[in-house]
């Protein structure tokens, strides 16, 4: 009995047979046109393009019409620059009196020309009383000034720093300063006579008082944690006022100490009053009885000058102990 041949196919070669599972396509053999979705594997997308820079997506409708911003540049000033704008000013007002003067809207009887006062300042120059006066009133000031800022900065670091000297001196020196010092004049010539010594404490209580509020503000704004840290590593009381209140308190004891300086110009003309046989305010008394408005106009100046000086002293004095205020940037507009 014979048995039954069979034929074995492979795959491929009788046509419609479809390959068997796992088999891989012959190298080089590329798919048929349109069979790129038959084979159920999903295209990889490509790379998006990047977006241009200093853009992101999707917002070039939103920056539209919108403007870049510019920082602020600060552009030094030259000291001849600054000090020729500040001169601006006095030499308006001079040309001004000079042409008030020269036209004869300013009668001699009523302020004397520029040319006028010159020449007195040479004539009381000349005969030494214009040296004088300025060296008596220059005495006077300094003194009363001097017992004012140490007054003043004696009491403000005892109510700043303390609190036992801040609930019993404060409330009083706080009424006290309310007291405008003109009115103290008269009690004062009643109590020390008409002497220098009542001249000069006009003039120390009068500068006290700003010192007084400058530095107990100044003093209380001090980083408390510093104060702390500096307990923590030994140091008394009177070192931390050394090495940390009083530094940390400078820019409040110059704010202080310029408007003490202005004050005590202002002092002086009052305690000149006091009847006077020397000084600035002599001078003025005098040039009244005469009726010299040229004398009166050289003391005026004087007097203006001498607070423009204290100012200049106390904007040097900032300079030197706080540098960093006019280094930086926009320092050079002070």
């Amino acid at each position: 009995m014979t048995a039954p041949v069979t034929t074995e196919e492979t795959p491929g070669e009788s046509p419609g047979a479809e390959p068997a599972p796992g088999t891989e396509p012959v190298p080089g053999t590329e798919p048929a046109p349109g069979t790129e979705g038959d084979t159920g594997a999903e295209a990889v997308p490509g790379p998006e393009p990047a977006p241009e820079e200093g853009k992101s997506p999707g917002t070039e409708g939103d920056t539209a019409g919108l403007v870049v911003p510019r920082p602020p540049v600060h552009r030094p000033r030259s000291r001849t620059y600054s000090l020729t704008v500040r001169a601006l000013g006095p030499v308006a007002l001079l040309a001004l009196w000079w042409a008030s003067s020269a036209t004869g809207l300013l009668t001699p009887d009523v302020l004397a020309s520029p040319a006028q006062v010159v020449g007195a300042v040479g004539e009381l120059w000349g005969n030494g009383q214009l040296s004088d006066a300025l060296a008596t009133s220059l005495t006077r000031s300094g003194v009363g000034l001097v017992i004012g800022l140490a007054a003043g900065l004696t009491l403000g670091i005892t109510t700043g720093f303390t609190r036992l000297g801040d609930e019993l001196l404060d409330s009083s020196l706080q009424t006290l300063r309310t007291i405008p010092f003109l009115s103290l004049v008269p009690l004062f010539m009643v109590w020390f006579g008409i002497n220098e010594t009542a001249k000069i404490l006009l003039i120390a209580v009068a500068t006290t008082f700003p010192m007084y509020v400058s530095t107990t503000g100044g003093v209380r704004n001090t980083d408390r944690k510093l104060v702390e840290a500096m307990r923590s590593f030994g140091l008394g009381r009177l070192a931390i006022v050394r090495q940390v209140v009083l530094p940390g308190a400078l820019p409040s004891l110059l704010a202080g100490l310029r408007l003490s300086m202005t004050l005590s110009v202002i002092a002086l003309i009052a305690a000149e009053e006091i009847n006077a046989t020397a000084g600035i305010g002599y001078l003025m008394s005098q040039a009244q009885s005469y009726a010299r408005t040229d004398v009166l106009a050289v003391c005026i100046l004087v007097y203006g000058l001498l607070g423009l000086t204290a100012d200049v002293l106390v904007r040097g004095l900032e300079r030197v102990l706080m540098p960093w205020r006019t280094a930086g940037p926009g320092g050079g507009a002070r």
